[in-house]
Order: C-alpha cells, then structure tokens, then sequence
C-alpha cells in the first residue's frame, strides 16, 4: 500500500487541532430512542442506500413529479439487497417512497428535508412517519446547505430544534462533507443531532488516482475516527463512493467493487458506524456510483 498523501496529512492534521478544543457531543432522548434503534440495527444487520426516484428528474430547471410506479420498480430492484433508504426529498412525490417500500419489506427510511425554510417537505415526513411508523424513522435536515454557504450553522441549528418540536418521535439527522462536523462552530449542531450523515468521498482527495481502493478506505475509516471524538451517536456515512465511469479518467464498475470490498473490511458495519451504499441509480449524463 502506498503511503498517504500529503494532503491527507494535512486533513489530519487539521482535524487533530479540532479534535484538541472540541468535546464529544450528541443528544439522548427517550422520546427518539426507538426512532434510533431502528437505525441501529439495519446500520449493524442490513445496507442502507441512498435513493432518488429514477423518476423525479430535473426538465428545462422544473423537477417533475415522481411516479409511484417508477418507485416501486426502483424499489423492487433494490430490496433483494438493501433494507435501509436514505432519501433526497419529501416531495415531488418522493413522499410516497414509505408507502411503497413499507409494502416491499424496507426496516427504515431517513427521509430528506432540502428546504429546511419550507414547511411542506417537513410536513410530509411527519405524515409519512404516522402512515408508516415503524420505518420511517429518520429525517435529514439539508444537504450540503452549509458547506454551500447558503444556511450557518446557526440557522441548521434553529431548524433542528423546530423538526425535534414537531416530530419528536423522529431521529433528526444532517448531511455536510465531514470536515463541516470537525469545525469548533459545529458543536451547536452536534448536540441536538440523533445520528450523523457525513458526506465522505475519497475521490475528491488530490491523492485518490495514484492509491489503490485501500487507501481510500481507510482514509474513509479515518475519518470515522475523528468524527467519533467530537460525537457520540451513530455515524452513519451518507455518501461514499467512486463512479463507473468515466473510462477515460480510470473509472470502471471495477474499481467501484473493490473500493466497496476494501471499506467493508476498513469499516465493517456494527451498531455505532456504517456506510450507506451511494447512490441507488446513475444520474443521466453524470459518472456516478
């Protein structure tokens, strides 16, 4: 194996100083302890995937409506191996993702929440979660808001306390790239948050093409590591992976599987930490996973 880049390093590096002026924080409550150990046990007994209805695409900058049967072909395909979804949105007909899995045999769905300023999505998950209690378990406030400098911490904050008031059955979860979670300014999100759903793509590292699978695995480990000093509930990695394609730049099914062999070994799944498969399908005209 190839030693780790300088880069990497300097992550490390990084994190290390954080980890010196930051405590272990995260929330316990009885009202979401069921909520949470439902996720507990697919995270250490099944896969979770994340999932976007094939049929919810975005068409001249409008997103269509996603169609219940497209979903339920989606879903067909992937209960054979999967247990756990992990969702984008709560509309545009993604809410009528726990109906049907729920008849497919699905054990939990973190449902996603983009716009954490819009009512409807949150209202939706909370209809869902009276609909299908016992999978819909989880709600992941944004996606990568912050990092994209369009919430503070601050503003994810508020809105976490408002979704904990609203659906207090319901683990409350947030979706950033890792190192978002590692700043000091975190720590008022960490607190309230019932599981972590870091964001952590190897691929993006300067280093990735010159290291095999296993190096990108354990950079995903790692950081496992330092997201568990400064938290203490279940991580659970969101996004993690390395596309198909394109062939050009070295990227094949291949190189796919054997990222995902390496970090079943590096991170083998239990009760505390696992990853969730990324992502269900390809996006049109994308190299993804």
């Amino acid at each position: 194996m190839k030693p780790l880049a300088r880069g990497l390093l300097c992550v490390l590096l990084t994190v290390a100083a954080t980890q010196a002026v930051a405590a272990s924080a995260c929330r316990s409550s009885p009202a979401t302890s069921a909520a949470v150990e439902t996720i507990r046990q697919v995270m250490a007994q099944g896969r979770f995937i994340a999932y976007q209805p094939t049929s919810l695409q975005v068409i001249d900058g409008q997103l269509t409506q996603a169609d219940p049967a497209s979903i339920r072909a989606d879903l067909e395909v992937l209960r054979p191996r999967f247990d756990g979804l992990i969702t984008y949105g709560a509309i545009h007909g993604a809410e009528q993702i726990p109906d049907i899995a729920a008849q497919l045999g699905f054990k939990a769905i973190i449902m996603g929440v983009w716009d954490v300023g819009d009512p409807t999505a949150l209202n939706n998950v909370i209809a869902a979660a009276q609909r299908q209690p016992a999978i819909v378990v989880g709600v992941s406030l944004g996606n990568e808001r912050i990092f994209a400098g369009e919430l503070s911490y601050a503003e994810l904050a508020a809105a976490i306390d408002k979704a904990h008031q609203l659906a207090p059955r319901i683990a409350i979860a947030a979706s950033e790239p890792f190192h978002m979670f590692l700043k000091p300014q975190a720590a008022e999100l960490l607190g309230r948050l019932d599981l972590l759903l870091p964001i952590v793509h190897p691929v993006h590292q300067p280093w990735f093409r010159q290291t095999p699978p296993a190096n990108a695995a354990d950079f995903v480990g790692n950081v496992l590591n330092d997201l568990a000093a400064v938290y203490c509930g279940p991580l659970l990695v969101k996004e993690t992976g390395v596309p198909t394609a394109p062939a050009d730049k070295g990227f094949s099914a291949t190189l796919q599987m054997d990222f995902y062999r390496a970090l079943a070994k590096r991170v083998p799944a239990d009760r505390s930490r696992a990853f969730a498969y990324f992502s269900a399908f390809d996006a049109p005209g994308a190299a993804t996973t």
